[in-house]
């Protein structure tokens, strides 16, 4: 069992969100459980109140680094210490390729204040593409789409379930030859086309990851 550990980062105001989030993380850690994969949802209402030596910030800043994945949520402000938040996630990033980010934008016809187009003006600066969204279900779908990429292609490397996906291919190989030496005599034209179907499970299930997918 593989636990992937989810960083969420906003300010207060996006409650309702965060909340619906993590529901949403809970009902599908549930469905990918029988897949062996575990999602984990850090934020900052469940930690530990208590003073720390240094102070509260670098606990949470501790976790950003052990996360799997960030997720920063912005609305009308950026907070100090979601932006710290980010930076740390950012700087982790480009030094181990972990954790990887996604930003996301609600979208408002109210006044904003100007930390959240200057943050935007640095994210595009970075190369990185923000996405944005009007609610809590049109967050969710978007996040949905990028974990089922995930599942898909790079969680076997970023966590390693690659090896565990070879042997069931593997496993699979020695099954299907088995039954063509034993059902089928030697049929070199059935044997071809069963070994391109194995070879076919191996290429599928592949591609690149690439921060500008965030």
């Amino acid at each position: 069992m593989k636990k992937i550990t989810i960083f969420l980062a906003s300010s207060n105001e996006l409650l309702p969100e965060r909340e619906n989030f993590e529901i949403e993380i809970y009902r599908k850690s549930k469905t990918w459980s029988e897949k062996g994969i575990i999602l984990h949802l850090d934020i900052w209402e469940d930690m530990s109140g208590k003073m720390s030596q240094t102070n509260s910030q670098d606990e949470y800043n501790k976790r950003v680094k052990s996360s799997d994945l960030f997720v920063i949520l912005v609305y009308s402000k950026l907070g100090m210490y979601t932006e710290a938040e980010f930076e740390n996630a950012y700087e982790h990033f480009k030094a181990n390729n972990k954790p990887f980010i996604y930003t996301y934008f609600k979208e408002s016809e109210e006044p904003v204040k100007d930390t959240v187009p200057k943050f935007k003006e640095k994210l595009s600066k970075e190369g990185h593409f923000y996405t944005h969204f009007k609610d809590s279900i049109h967050l969710w779908n978007l996040f949905n789409k990028e974990l089922d990429r995930l599942e898909i292609s790079d969680f076997k490397k970023h966590v390693g379930l690659e090896s565990s996906s070879k042997n069931v291919v593997k496993n699979t190989e020695l099954e299907i030859e088995g039954q063509i030496k034993i059902g089928d005599k030697g049929d070199k034209k059935e044997k071809f086309n069963k070994k391109n179907v194995v070879e076919g499970s191996k290429i599928k299930g592949g591609g690149d990851f690439n921060l500008g997918d965030m």
